[in-house]
């Protein structure tokens, strides 16, 4: 859980501008370092002493799919515990250590990964690390944290089974993922999280943190040698080697297939979706060119245009792609009153085999080319936003020099390969999740 305290929101809203003056234009692949620790740590360094800030980011492979059979929320639960005490320090006294050195610690976790994420002042940077050595080698998974956020955790899921959009989530991986651990839920559910026990969360840590599935990612002010040292502090005492269980690959179940689930709320929560794409796929980056084209969250994409802007169904609509270690989907989501759901989900299914069948035009090939290579650079205006896209190209198998690759790959797609790719993943149908009053109900005026 991440500590924030009002003197470093102020020095971060003082330094911003420079941060984002200094980063952006300077930002390169020649600037990235690939560092060894004296013990053998691994890292991805941009060194940049414009601020007196570190910002690190990092990830363990195992997040969800390592959660033990009927206990999902495990890996959810031990993200979230492994700062509440550690050492001899117990929780009170771990968070006023971060408190007085306007430390950010957090932790999270995804579907395939335990993530973690550490900021500091650069003269706070031995205890930060020193922090973050007792929560990876010495959590304590005391009682009252433990419940305190098992609480926390049945409060938000008693809270989603009430609301569509969380409703019909769950239901979509759950549609398109079967019995695969990427059907559960990171955060688990109201079934598994009561039934999760202290032992549960020092088992996961001790079969998923290690140093042989770890990735790290630093930016800021701090020489190689120092963050070295650094690195070996907080990750040296780490076992070698995780005690994963095996994940195996999976497809998405093959659309077309409907679901849906009456609730009894104004507006209908439409999700909809297809198998996707990975990204070692050499078509992968034109499938992120036309589904920026086709429903990218801008104003300008196809679906915003013929659902929203044209028949005004809805207020917004996107898409995105989702890949992960062991499988890849395209996934979108928007809400519409009840008894337009079913014309909303028809409409977006027509305009998305469209797509499939004719592809994108040159110029909204071409827009879309300049939009992406634009935004890209504007998004990594922070030493934090830069670290976690360094971590991501790691964990993306993308290679160091990535960002100054990028824009040549992105001129590189061609008409041809961008109509190739938008048969092969938009011209299959939809596996479409509505959750909502049922038609009947909505159609009657004493229900509205």
């Amino acid at each position: 859980m991440m500590i924030l305290t009002r003197a470093f929101t102020r020095l971060a809203a003082t330094l911003l501008t420079t941060v984002v003056a200094a980063s952006s234009p300077a930002f390169s692949a020649t600037k990235i370092q690939h560092l060894v620790s004296p013990g053998g740590i691994e890292a991805w360094f941009v060194q940049d002493a414009t601020v007196p800030l570190v910002a690190m980011e990092y990830a363990f492979t195992g997040g969800s799919t390592q959660d033990p059979a009927g206990k999902s929320g495990v890996g959810y639960m031990t993200a979230e515990t492994l700062d509440e005490g550690a050492g001899d320090l117990d929780s009170k006294t771990f968070h006023e250590r971060l408190e007085r050195r306007a430390i950010e610690l957090s932790f999270s976790a995804t579907r395939d990964y335990l993530r973690g994420s550490l900021r500091m002042l650069t003269e706070n940077r031995d205890e930060a690390f020193g922090l973050l050595r007792l929560s990876l080698t010495a959590a304590r998974f005391d009682a009252e944290p433990i419940e305190r956020v098992r609480a926390q955790m049945l409060s938000n899921l008693r809270r989603e089974s009430t609301n569509p959009v969380s409703i019909g989530s769950r239901r979509f991986w759950e549609q398109a993922f079967g019995t695969h651990p990427y059907a559960r839920q990171p955060s688990g559910s109201l079934e598994s999280v009561p039934a999760i026990q202290a032992a549960d969360l020092k088992d996961y840590a001790r079969r998923v943190l290690a140093k042989d599935t770890l990735k790290v990612a630093v930016v800021g002010d701090v020489d190689a040698t120092t963050l070295g040292k650094l690195l070996d502090e907080a990750f040296g005492g780490l076992p070698a080697k995780a005690d994963l269980i095996p994940v195996t690959d999976v497809e998405v179940v093959k659309p077309p297939k409907k679901f849906s689930e009456a609730v009894d709320v104004p507006q209908t929560s439409v999700l909809f979706g297809g198998p996707g794409i990975r990204r070692d796929d050499p078509d992968f980056m034109a499938a992120y060119i036309v589904n920026h084209i086709l429903a990218g969250g801008t104003l300008s994409s196809r679906l915003y245009k013929e659902v929203r802007e044209k028949r005004g169904l809805v207020y917004s609509v996107s898409e995105s792609l989702i890949w992960m270690k062991h499988a890849s989907v395209f996934a979108g989501t928007t809400a519409t009153r009840a008894d337009k759901a079913t014309e909303t989900l028809d409409t977006i299914a027509a305009e998305i085999a469209r797509m499939g069948i004719e592809g994108p035009t040159q110029q909204e090939l071409d827009e879309a080319k300049s939009y992406l290579k634009g935004s890209q650079m504007l998004a990594l205006d922070t030493s934090s936003k830069i670290a976690a896209a360094l971590l991501q190209y790691q964990t993306d198998n993308l290679g160091i020099d990535y960002i100054e690759r990028r824009n040549g790959i992105v001129d590189a797609v061609t008409l041809d390969q961008a109509k190739r790719v938008a048969r092969r993943i938009w011209g299959q149908g939809l596996l479409s999740v509505s959750i909502g009053r049922a038609p009947v109900a909505s159609a009657d005026p004493r229900t509205k």
